[in-house]
């Protein structure tokens, strides 16, 4: 995953990726990248200390030296950074964070086992993702999915799942995606009963555990635009994993786009969505992702890194009892889906 110092090749410079303005990773060894307005939100909202920066960094990594000796974990100061930024320079809770970083990848082997752009390509081909070119005026990028284009019969829907795992993962080496967070934009034009029920509640469970507990990044809103009747019951399956505070990141448009432009300014969206930013490009994300499939290989393809690590069973996801119980409520919440329609 990384050399004994825990350095790891990032990437290329930001005038290299893909020809248009997405940021680009830190360097290898670390050096601060963010701007003096940056370093004052990161003080204001994360509790981040430039001058006490590095001696965090070294907390937390001597805590997983000591606690978690045998964890393969990446150990440079920028890879631990994004943890310590995430739960607000508080090293137990981001120690929690990254032990549930890996654990993710052990209880869920259909996910993250040969993790790479290359395997996803077919998604990303269909157009269920992209990142918009341009960060909204918060400097958030904006992750745009369409589970619209998805069918049930194109392919697994984890696919889908792993196409947007692998853009976190991207999105979140630029130091300013760490201070500022993203935004989530889900367009369900298209969306019908099949696409609607295939997720159940322990496949909801699992995707919203990560989010939440289990990734290095703020995730400021979720906008859903063109929410069919059946929405109500999409949610029902969700909302019961969100925390109250993630629940209320959620913003429901409808069709109404002087909605969505009141928190999306149309200057950063494609015409779709009533901008002026051309139309929607689903191929420029795409070409970055697949260009950096090495530096995927390295760090996903790598043996297990919890591989003599033991965990409490609290950080696994259920097994077999809790599927079977998530499929009596699938199949609860399905007849609602049906109602709905």
């Amino acid at each position: 995953m990384a050399d004994q110092n825990g350095h790891i090749d990032l990437g290329p410079p930001r005038e290299m990726v893909a020809g248009v303005g997405f940021p680009a990773p830190p360097p290898p060894i670390y050096a601060c990248t963010l701007t003096p307005e940056l370093v004052a939100k990161a003080r204001e909202e994360l509790q981040e200390k430039p001058e006490w920066r590095l001696r965090d960094v070294q907390a937390l990594r001597d805590m997983i030296l000591k606690d978690h000796p045998n964890l393969r974990t990446r150990l440079d100061d920028a890879f631990l950074l994004r943890f310590l930024r995430a739960r607000k320079f508080d090293y137990d809770r981001a120690l929690q964070l990254l032990m549930n970083y890996h654990a993710n990848r052990k209880a869920w082997p259909e996910v993250f086992q040969d993790l790479k752009p290359s395997t996803v390509k077919h998604v990303l081909d269909l157009g269920f993702l992209t990142v918009l070119p341009r960060p909204d005026p918060h400097g958030r990028y904006i992750l745009c999915l369409r589970p619209g284009k998805w069918k049930a019969n194109d392919y697994p829907f984890v696919d889908n799942i792993r196409a947007i795992y692998l853009t976190l993962e991207k999105l979140i080496q630029p130091e300013e995606t760490q201070v500022n967070g993203i935004v989530i934009l889900v367009d369900y034009g298209g969306v019908g009963l099949s696409q609607a029920s295939n997720p159940g509640p322990l496949l909801a469970k699992k995707v919203v555990g990560i989010l939440q507990d289990g990734f290095p990044i703020r995730i400021k809103a979720v906008n859903i635009i063109n929410e069919p009747r059946i929405f109500k019951g999409i949610f029902a399956i969700i909302k019961p994993f969100l925390k109250e505070k993630m629940a209320e990141r959620y913003v429901l448009h409808g069709s109404d786009l002087a909605s969505l432009h009141r928190v999306i300014p149309q200057s950063v969206l494609p015409q779709e969505y009533g901008g002026v930013a051309g139309r929607l490009d689903m191929s420029a994300w795409s070409r970055m992702l697949l260009e950096a499939e090495e530096e995927f290989v390295v760090e996903f393809c790598q043996p297990d890194p919890l591989e003599g690590v033991i965990l409490p069973d609290s950080m696994l996801f259920e097994g077999e009892q809790a599927g079977a119980h998530g499929e009596d409520t699938f199949r609860h919440l399905r007849s609602q889906l049906y109602y709905c329609y």
